[in-house]
């Protein structure tokens, strides 16, 4: 999961902070098409969205919808990799291209509609609305692009595929690599409908014998990297032996290098439960990420995963928040300088925008501080949404201690956010920090749960998807806030505005329902 955050500047104080807040949210930046190549159906309403299947049913044409967000990583790679390629382009004038980005009014509750709420996820449908199949963003863009060409062979869905394969039925090989490829970490509920995909990976995986020796071997990869903590597959010699047979064959690490570089960490726990049986994986991991770390054809977000497996690794044994790990030497020189070449080399803003969150991350879990807190300033200017740095630096202070600049850097990222999603989303998590950090500054806090609350009620999808679940972040905060009842004059002031709000939603859909409980617990507490 590409993304982090992180930076320095001055205090607020209670009162500036109000003062600014009431001062309203800054105006959103227009959103922009992933690409220009594209004839992209822009969707925000039902009523949009109706037009484009009209359009594909007229022109019995598949449609391909994408759902995304300016400031997010993995976005920025698909339009700096698959979006802007021109075999893209002419494929695309076989199906409807729609988008929908998350801060569009109204996109929260489609994304509740076609139950989407990780960004980026690709959804493909035949004409009458029947979801195909979910496409992988973290893959490589070519073998998406050979993915979006099986899904456009007017082939069953993938719903239908996995049922006949869990049934033990016979299905042909390119449905097979459907279900190999498909996006399990976007699914929402959609195909899995409470299965959790470890489980269902772990049983595809010895039963895809048939489907070809890169397609089994991608089912076999991806049910070892999702079955840590005692899910879907337990790891036996057999499999074991399979990961030892692609970790020693240079054309397989290249064929898997998105599970293989993204997901080493994750497999090296599965597939060993002690430091003493860990270690071996450690070194048998270590040359194949090395591989994809110098491989020049893949893209630089891809290289970078890699290298952050690596130092994962170098890490394992060590507790996952430990702020000072000794790590070798030669690792850190290279990753300096791999950073600093990406830092260096790239010119396209949304390869920054994919590479430079990761590459902070990278330096910080290296125990590089200073070098992460460098960087993430440095392309500040540079960010197509420089808030998402800003965010990583209240973070990186954060978890150095430094509760004053953590705060502040929260603040102006919170400040400069676009987009009514990602403006709840940023205050939820500067809400948090502030109950979590600074209780006692009581003014600061109720000020930011009004605009928050105030900027909800303007926003017709504030009740649907991320949106809801920002609003409800933020009323467990509020509610851990207030758990002692010292803050009972706070909470009712802001349940008042919060029962305002909700009055003005429909009861029917649950909405409303909703909205009354984000303070519950809080309003009783209050007395």
């Amino acid at each position: 999961m590409p993304g982090m955050r992180k930076l320095t500047l001055q205090a607020l104080g209670a009162l500036t902070l109000a003062a600014a807040l009431a001062l309203g949210a800054p105006a959103g930046a227009a959103v922009k098409l992933p690409s220009t190549q594209v004839a992209w159906v822009p969707a925000a309403a039902p009523a949009d969205i109706d037009r484009a299947f009209a359009t594909a049913r007229a022109a019995n044409k598949p449609l391909l919808l994408y759902w995304g967000a300016t400031w997010c990583p993995p976005c920025n790679q698909l339009k700096a990799t698959l979006f802007n390629r021109q075999d893209f382009a002419a494929l695309s004038k076989s199906f409807v291209a729609v988008h929908i980005d998350g801060d569009r009014p109204g996109a929260q509750k489609l994304g509740q509609q076609f139950k989407v709420r990780g960004y980026p996820t690709l959804v493909l449908f035949r004409p009458d609305g029947t979801e195909l199949t979910r496409l992988p963003g973290e893959a490589e863009a070519a073998q998406v692009m050979e993915l979006l060409r099986l899904g456009l062979a007017d082939g069953r869905a993938v719903k239908d595929v996995l049922a006949d394969a869990r049934a033990g039925k016979p299905i042909a090989a390119a449905e097979w690599r459907l279900l190999a490829f498909y996006s399990w970490e976007t699914d929402d509920e959609s195909l899995l409908a409470g299965t959790d995909a470890a489980s269902v990976l772990a049983q595809l995986a010895p039963a895809s014998a048939a489907a070809g020796a890169e397609t089994a071997t991608r089912l076999w990869l991806k049910a070892v990297a999702a079955s840590d903590d005692g899910k879907g597959l337990k790891a036996d010699d057999a499999v074991r032996a399979r990961v030892r047979q692609v970790l020693a064959d240079a054309a397989q690490v290249r064929a898997h290098a998105d599970v293989i570089g993204g997901s080493a960490p994750a497999m090296v726990r599965a597939l060993a439960d002690t430091p003493e049986a860990r270690q071996p994986w450690v070194a048998a991991f270590d040359p194949a990420l090395r591989r994809l770390q110098a491989d020049a054809s893949l893209a630089r977000a891809d290289r970078l995963s890699a290298l952050v497996s690596r130092i994962e690794l170098a890490r394992v044994e060590l507790p996952r928040r430990e702020l000072r790990p000794v790590l070798p030497e030669p690792l850190l020189h290279e990753l300096r300088a791999h950073v600093a070449a990406a830092d260096r080399g790239i010119t396209d803003g949304y390869e920054r925008q994919a590479v430079i969150p990761s590459a902070a991350h990278a330096l910080e879990r290296a125990g590089l501080w200073t070098e992460s807190e460098a960087l993430l300033q440095a392309n500040l200017t540079r960010s197509v949404s420089p808030y998402y740095l800003m965010s990583q630096l209240g973070s990186l202070h954060r978890k150095l201690g430094r509760t004053d600049e953590a705060l502040r850097w929260y603040a102006q990222a919170f400040d400069k956010s676009e987009g009514p999603a990602t403006r709840l989303q940023w205050g939820a998590g500067y809400l948090q920090a502030l109950v979590d950090l600074a209780p006692a500054q009581t003014a600061r806090i109720e000020a930011t749960a009004r605009q928050l609350f105030t900027e909800a009620a303007r926003d017709s999808g504030a009740f649907y998807k991320r949106s809801a679940g920002s609003l409800q972040r933020i009323g467990r905060a509020l509610q851990a806030w207030n758990q002692d009842g010292r803050r009972a004059a706070s909470l009712r002031r802001l349940q008042a505005q919060l029962d305002a709000v909700c009055k003005q939603l429909d009861a029917a859909d649950g909405r409303q329902a909703s909205c009354r409980a984000l303070l519950a617990g809080a309003a009783k507490a209050a007395g």
